[in-house]
């Protein structure tokens, strides 16, 4: 895992509970919390600071990786406006992920392992399929919520199929509802 995502927990964090909840984290979880963004950590080192912050703040850790995903857009969209000043759409954003962001994502962060996406498109809605073997889909929902209200729209999320939960990949229904002030949560 690279380095960047760490460095988006602290800050998040760090925003939202001070840094003294982030130095209980790493002491939970027992890691050193010395991250680079280009630098490549243990995927369990992550998964260790999920599992602490989710018995820090009392929520499950699926939660607390779309917690982080979805605070993780504006942080995003300030360090790389690039990715963001091209659209007007959560849905536009979205459809250059495989084509356009996670290639370059390559270029700033060599070896990234980004996940696989695959797009359909059903009336209003996009079905969003997901691969990694990470099985970190809830950080991508997280992010597509992010990104909705970056837009200043609202979505609705419907899981249809999950990794977590034997499927070969995850399948999202992502219902865009236009301009909006909040997002539909499930």
């Amino acid at each position: 895992m690279k380095g960047i995502v760490f460095n988006l927990l602290e800050e998040v964090v760090s925003r939202e509970h001070g840094v003294d909840a982030w130095d209980e984290l790493l002491d939970a979880a027992g890691a050193t919390g010395s991250y680079t963004s280009l630098g490549s950590y243990a995927d369990a080192e992550l998964l260790s600071l999920v599992m602490a912050a989710s018995s820090r703040f009392e929520i499950p850790p699926e939660a607390v990786v779309r917690w982080l995903g979805y605070k993780a857009v504006p942080l995003l969209a300030q360090k790389y406006p690039g990715f963001f000043t091209p659209h007007t759409s959560t849905r536009t954003f979205i459809l250059t992920l495989n084509d356009i962001i996670h290639p370059e994502v390559r270029k700033i962060y060599p070896g990234a392992d980004v996940p696989v996406f695959d797009f359909e498109a059903k009336g209003d809605a996009l079905l969003l399929g997901y691969a990694s073997a990470r099985k970190l889909c809830s950080f991508a929902q997280g992010l597509i919520e992010g990104t909705a209200e970056h837009y200043g729209e609202t979505v609705a999320l419907e899981h249809l199929k999950c990794m977590t939960r034997g499927d070969d990949k995850c399948l999202l229904s992502v219902q865009f509802n236009g301009q909006g002030d909040s997002i539909e949560r499930q």
